[in-house]
């Protein structure tokens, strides 16, 4: 259900915390702009990286003369260049994220907003896009401190609305995207059409991947039994079950095993995929987790 009263996604104790830490890519991009981030482009800035053989043509101001009176051959000094991060925060807002206490959309609004503040203080390129079955709302890129209140009022005004569509968005935001970097997709991944599509489009873009499935604790522990009829709330199919406790069993099965599949799709693909219930304290999953799988630090 909505929440009546949307509770404040950050507050400043936790900020102060976030202030300490700063996004890492597994993988080096480089970005339109000479920032903060080490590109594995080698140019002309002060950070020494590697040797190469000189070839005719090289800036004769990068000879390593050294080498050269000890091996009589001419070497060329490479360095690394510094480079703008992207960091992207794809949020599923579909109607099946309008469930649970706190609702998984709220909660997905946390992580994001957290993430979000990391890269902001350290000068990344932040955007946000919101999706069901299609792209729904865009924040275009920001970066710095004072560009918070923009998030969080981004953030706050997001609803859920339609049926998820997630190989549609994503094909959508990866046409829209021209810089690579990190991308977190926050969502519940319950699609009927799946996910492997979907993700095969931030794979084909060499994308720094994590997938954060957020489900509400009633989803992971049903607590009905009976006789029921179930309605999506996306599409409108209705089944009318009788809710036993063998057949909560076998639906718990059938979960575990759609969670081990998402997982080992991902870590085929070189995707960090992390579970997390709608319960689990979502500073303990930014400052604890996500820095476990090499995020944040």
């Amino acid at each position: 259900m909505p929440d009546t009263a949307t509770p404040t996604l950050l507050d400043p104790q936790f900020l102060h915390r976030l202030e300490q830490l700063e996004l890492v890519s597994r993988k080096i991009f480089t970005g339109a702009v000479k920032g903060e981030r080490r590109s594995k482009r080698k140019g002309q800035s002060v950070e020494f990286a590697d040797y190469r053989n000189y070839v005719k043509g090289d800036d004769l101001r990068f000879l390593d003369w050294n080498i050269f009176a000890r091996l009589d051959r001419l070497f060329i000094r490479l360095f690394q260049e510094e480079e703008d991060l992207h960091f992207y925060v794809l949020i599923d807002n579909s109607l099946s994220m309008d469930f649970g206490s706190p609702s998984k959309l709220h909660y997905a609004r946390q992580v994001a907003a957290a993430l979000a503040f990391v890269g902001l203080v350290n000068m990344d390129r932040v955007v946000i896009h919101a999706f069901n079955d299609k792209i729904t709302q865009s924040l275009p890129a920001v970066r710095g401190r004072k560009s918070l209140w923009r998030v969080l009022d981004f953030l706050q005004k997001l609803e859920t609305a339609g049926p998820s569509n997630l190989r549609e968005s994503l094909r959508t935001f990866t046409m829209k995207s021209s810089g690579k970097g990190i991308v977190i997709l926050l969502s519940d991944m319950m699609d009927k059409a799946g996910y492997e599509d979907a993700l095969r489009y931030l794979v084909a873009r060499q994308f720094d991947i994590y997938v954060i499935q957020i489900l509400s604790q009633e989803e992971l522990e049903p607590g009905i039994i009976g006789d029921l009829k179930l309605v999506d709330i996306e599409d409108e199919d209705e089944a009318e079950v009788s809710v036993s406790a063998p057949l909560i069993k076998r639906y718990k099965q059938t979960l575990a095993s759609y969670q081990a599949g998402l997982q080992e799709f991902c870590n085929r693909r070189g995707i960090s995929y992390l579970m997390t219930s709608n319960q689990m304290p979502f500073d303990r999953l930014v400052l604890t987790y996500l820095r476990q799988r090499g995020l944040v630090r």
